[in-house]
C-alpha cells in the first residue's frame, strides 16, 4: 500500500469513527413536522412611531419569549428569521388557538383613566379614546399614563378567602411606578366614573376595574390586584397579556403549521424503511452489475448514511420530513459517482492500457473526477437555492441535500476507493479478474461498440419529438391548470384521521353546512391502513378551523388533527414569486457554470434539455391533477441537478475525445460519447429509481408526490440526455463552431492536455 493509499484509508476510517461517536453521543434536532407540535411565523409591521426593522423585531421577540414561557410548553423555541420575522415553535402543542391568540396579540398595552361611562355620543379628543368595556358599555378614556414597559410582573392567584375566586396581581417596575401612582390619583379624583382605570390591549379593553378606597389612601404604591368574577383560565390569560408588556411594533401571523405526533412518527418510520429497502435493492443491483467492487461500493453506501447523519449532528441542523427525502435522494448521487468510476475502469481494463486491475481502477477514479465534481456542483447550486428561497420544512431539504451531496462524495471517492483498491489488490482477485467486476465487457456494451446506432444522424427528429412533448405538457397546463398548494396561494389545509371511514362527499356536505361551502374536501393517504380527510379552505381563523373539526366529527366520530397549515395571502404571493425566482436563478447558474466549464453552445443545450424535462414533469402533474407545492419545488430543483448531471457526463466524454483528435467529425464524436456512456446513464438511473420507488411506496402523501416527480424527471432526463441535449449541442456547434473554418469539428484550445481535462476554464 502506497503512502497516499494509507493516508486515504486513515482519513476514511477517521471520518467514519467521528460520525459514529457523534451518532452515539448526540441526539438529532427534529423539526416539528417530525416530532409534532405547532409553528407560528409572525411578521412585524410598521407603527406610527416605530419602523419594523431588525432591532425592533428583536425587542418584540424578547417580549414574546415571556408569553411563550408562560404558556407552559416544554422546550419552546423563538427566534428571529430575516429582518422582520419571528418563528415560534411549540413542541407537542396540538391546539394552536390559545397560543395564536396570546402570541399573536400585538400587545400595544396601555393604562388609562376612565373619564366617563355610558355615553356613546362622547367626542374624544386626539389623546382620548372611546372604547367598550368588557360588558360592551362605552368608556371615554383619557390619555395613556402607563404602558406595558412599566409592568414588572403579573400573575394569576387564587383567593384563599373565597373558594374558586381568582385575581391577577401586578407588580410595577421603576419605570411604571410613577405612572401608576398618577393614574390612581386621577381615578380617585373622578367618582362620577366609578374611580375606574382601563387596561387596553390593541384598542380593546381587557379589564376596567374600579380603584378601591384603600388604594386611594395609600397613593398606588408599586403593586395592585385586579379582582372580579374570573375563572382560573381567564385570570391566567389576563396575567399573560399584561406581563407580556408592549411590543415595540405590531405583529401579524403569516404562517401557522400544526403536525400531530403520530404523523411525524409514521413519517420517520416510513423514511427509514424506504432508505433501508432502497439501499438493499440498490446494493443488490450494484453487486449484480459490478460484482466485487460493487460489494465494496455497497459497504461504502452503508457508511454514507452514518457520515451524513454525523454531519447533520455536527452542524446542529434541524431534520425535517423533506430533509429525510434529501438524505434518501443523495444515496442515488453516491451511486452515480461509483458507477461513473467503475464504467471508466472497465473501459481502461478492456483497452489493455492500464496494465491490470489496480491501475485500471486508479485511472477510472482519475478520469471520472471532473464529471463527478461538475455533477455535484450543479446539485449543490440547486440545494443552495432551496435554502434561500424555500419556506418551512422544505428549507430543511436544501440543508440535508447539501449534507448528503458532500457525504456521498466522501463515501464514493474516499471510502469506496479505499475498499475497492484493497479488494482488487488481492492476489486472489488479480488471478481471477472476472470476479472483480472490472474485467470483461457486457453484451450490451459489446453491441453498442459494434452495432451501435448513429443517433446523431436524426438529431432534428429528436428535437422535433422534444417539441411535441413540450406542446402536450403546455396543453395540460393550459387545459387543466396548475393545482397550486397553499404555500403559493395562501389559505389553510387541515388533515384529520377519523375513527371510522367517511366518504369525502359526506364530509364535504357536513363542512359546507357548517358554513364553508367552498371548502375542498379530499381523501388522503393515512397510516397505510386507512385514509385521512383533507380539507382546504381560505384563510380561516383558528376558531373557524375548530368548527370544521366539530362538523367532521359529527359524521366521522372521533377525529384527530394530523396536520394544519396556514399560509397568509401575502406570504403565499411571496413564496410563489420566490419559486419563480429560484427557478430562473437555477437556470442562469447552471448556464453560467456549464459555459465556464465547457462552451456556451453546450451550456445552452444542457439548459434547454433540462428545461424540457422540468416542463414535462410540470405538465404531467397538471394532467394528473397533482398539487404544485413547496415539496414539488424541491423535486423540480432536484430534477434540475440530476438532469444536468447526466448531460455533464456525456459532454465530459465529448471533451475528452475532442482533445485527442480535433479533426474528427463532431457528430461522430458525439455519437460515440453517447454510446460509451449509456451503460453508466442507465445503471445510475436504475440505482436511483430503486430508492425513489421505495420512497413512493412507503412515504406519505407529500413524499410520495416528491418521489413520483423525481421518477418522472429521472426517466425523462435519461432520454433527454441521450437525444435532446446532444442533438442540440450538435446543431448549435455546427451553426456557431469554435473554429469557423471547421463547422463540423469542435476545436480545443487545450489540445496539449492529453486527458482532455482542465480545472480552470472552458475546454470545448
Amino acid at each position: 500500500m502506497s503512502r497516499t493509499q494509507l493516508w486515504r484509508a486513515v482519513a476514511a476510517f477517521g471520518v467514519i469513527a467521528i460520525a459514529l461517536v457523534l451518532t452515539l453521543t448526540t441526539s438529532a434536532r427534529l423539526g416539528l413536522d417530525l416530532r409534532g407540535g405547532t409553528q407560528i411565523v409572525l411578521e412585524t409591521q410598521d407603527s406610527d412611531r416605530v419602523k419594523a426593522d431588525a432591532e425592533s423585531t428583536d425587542r418584540a421577540r424578547d417580549v414574546l419569549r415571556g408569553r411563550v414561557d408562560a404558556l407552559g410548553v416544554a422546550e419552546p423555541t423563538i427566534a428571529r428569521s430575516g429582518e422582520r420575522r419571528i418563528i415560534v415553535e411549540l413542541p407537542g402543542l396540538q391546539d394552536p388557538r390559545e397560543a395564536a391568540e396570546v402570541i399573536g396579540q400585538t400587545a400595544q398595552l396601555s393604562f388609562h383613566e376612565v373619564l366617563s361611562v355610558g355615553d356613546p355620543q362622547a367626542q374624544p379628543t386626539d389623546e382620548q379614546k372611546l372604547l367598550p368595556d368588557e360588558s360592551g358599555q362605552p368608556l371615554l378614556l383619557g390619555a395613556p399614563l402607563l404602558d406595558g414597559n412599566g409592568v414588572g410582573d403579573a400573575a394569576a392567584v387564587s383567593d384563599p378567602q373565597a373558594l374558586g375566586a381568582w385575581s391577577v396581581n401586578i407588580d410595577f417596575n421603576g419605570q411604571g411606578s410613577g405612572g401608576w401612582r398618577e393614574l390612581v390619583d386621577s381615578a380617585c379624583a373622578n367618582p362620577a366614573a366609578g374611580n375606574r382605570v382601563a387596561i387596553v390591549l390593541d384598542d380593546k379593553v381587557i379589564s376596567s376595574p374600579g380603584v378601591v378606597p384603600q388604594l386611594c389612601q395609600t397613593g398606588g404604591g408599586n403593586q395592585t390586584s385586579i379582582t372580579g368574577d374570573f375563572t382560573q383560565e381567564e385570570s391566567s390569560d389576563l396575567s399573560i397579556l399584561i406581563k407580556g408588556g408592549a411590543l415595540p411594533v405590531p405583529v401579524e401571523i403569516i404562517e401557522q403549521r400544526t403536525v400531530g405526533p403520530t404523523l411525524g412518527e409514521a413519517a420517520i418510520d416510513a423514511s427509514v424503511e424506504a432508505g433501508i429497502i432502497g439501499i438493499i435493492l440498490t446494493g443488490l443491483f450494484i453487486v449484480f452489475v459490478y460484482r466485487l467492487v460493487g460489494l465494496m461500493a455497497t459497504f461504502a453506501l452503508a457508511s454514507y448514511a452514518l457520515i451524513a447523519y454525523g454531519m447533520l449532528l455536527w452542524l446542529g441542523a434541524t431534520l425535517t420530513l423533506p430533509g429525510l427525502a434529501g438524505f434518501v435522494l443523495a444515496i442515488g448521487l453516491a451511486i452515480d459517482a461509483n458507477v461513473l468510476v467503475f464504467e471508466r475502469a472497465r473501459e481502461e481494463y478492456a483497452s489493455q492500457q492500464a496494465g491490470g486491475l489496480p491501475p485500471a481502477l486508479t485511472t477510472g477514479f482519475s478520469k471520472a473526477w471532473t464529471a463527478i465534481l461538475d455533477s455535484n456542483v450543479t446539485t449543490l447550486l440547486a440545494a443552495a437555492l432551496l435554502f434561500f428561497f424555500a419556506s418551512g420544512p422544505v428549507k430543511g431539504f436544501g440543508v440535508t441535500l447539501s449534507i448528503g451531496v458532500i457525504a456521498s462524495m466522501i463515501s464514493a471517492l474516499v471510502v469506496a476507493r479505499v475498499l475497492s483498491e484493497w479488494a482488487v489488490g488481492r492476489k486472489f482477485v488479480q488471478n481471477r479478474p472476472g470476479i472483480s467486476g472490472l474485467a470483461g465487457t457486457s453484451r450490451v456494451r459489446v453491441w453498442l461498440d459494434q452495432h451501435g446506432p448513429d443517433l446523431m444522424r436524426r438529431s432534428g427528429t429528436w428535437i422535433a419529438v422534444t417539441l411535441a412533448v413540450a406542446v402536450v405538457s403546455i396543453g395540460g397546463i393550459v387545459a387543466r391548470g396548475l393545482d397550486l398548494g397553499v404555500e403559493f396561494t395562501g389559505g389553510r389545509v387541515l388533515e384529520y384521521s377519523t375513527a371510522s371511514p367517511v366518504d369525502p362527499e359526506v364530509a364535504r356536505e357536513a363542512i359546507g353546512e357548517a358554513g364553508f361551502p367552498r371548502a375542498v374536501v379530499q381523501s388522503s393517504s393515512g397510516d397505510g391502513e386507512s385514509e385521512n380527510i383533507s380539507v382546504r379552505v381560505d384563510d380561516v381563523t383558528n376558531d373557524e378551523a375548530f368548527t370544521i373539526e366539530e362538523a367532521l366529527a359529527e359524521v366521522a366520530g372521533d377525529v384527530t388533527k394530523e396536520r394544519d397549515e396556514l399560509i397568509g395571502p401575502s406570504l403565499g404571493e411571496e413564496l410563489r414569486n420566490k419559486a419563480l425566482i429560484a427557478f430562473a436563478i437555477a437556470i442562469a447558474a447552471q448556464m453560467a457554470y456549464l459555459a465556464w466549464r465547457f462552451r456556451w453552445t453546450f451550456a445552452l443545450s444542457a439548459v434547454l434539455s433540462m428545461s424540457s424535462v422540468v416542463l414535462t414533469v410540470v405538465g404531467a402533474f397538471a394532467w394528473w391533477g397533482k398539487p404544485i407545492d413547496g415539496v414539488f419545488l424541491a423535486a423540480v430543483l432536484s430534477i434540475i441537478g440530476l438532469a444536468v448531471n447526466d448531460t455533464i457526463v456525456v459532454f465530459d466524454r465529448i471533451r475528452e475525445h475532442t482533445a485527442r483528435d480535433r479533426n474528427r467529425p463532431l457528430r461522430e464524436v458525439v455519437n460515440e460519447a453517447i454510446l460509451q456512456t449509456i451503460p453508466r446513464t442507465v445503471n445510475t438511473g436504475l440505482g436511483a429509481m430503486f430508492i425513489l420507488a421505495a420512497l413512493a411506496l412507503l412515504g406519505g402523501d407529500s413524499l410520495k408526490d416528491f418521489a413520483i416527480a423525481l421518477l418522472i424527471g429521472l426517466g425523462v432526463g435519461i432520454v433527454s440526455t441521450i437525444f435532446t441535449a446532444s442533438a442540440l449541442a450538435v446543431l448549435l456547434e455546427e451553426r456557431w463552431p469554435m473554429n469557423p473554418q471547421k463547422k463540423a469539428v469542435v476545436a480545443d484550445p487545450y489540445a496539449d492536455i492529453d486527458d482532455g481535462r482542465s480545472a480552470t476554464g472552458p475546454i470545448l
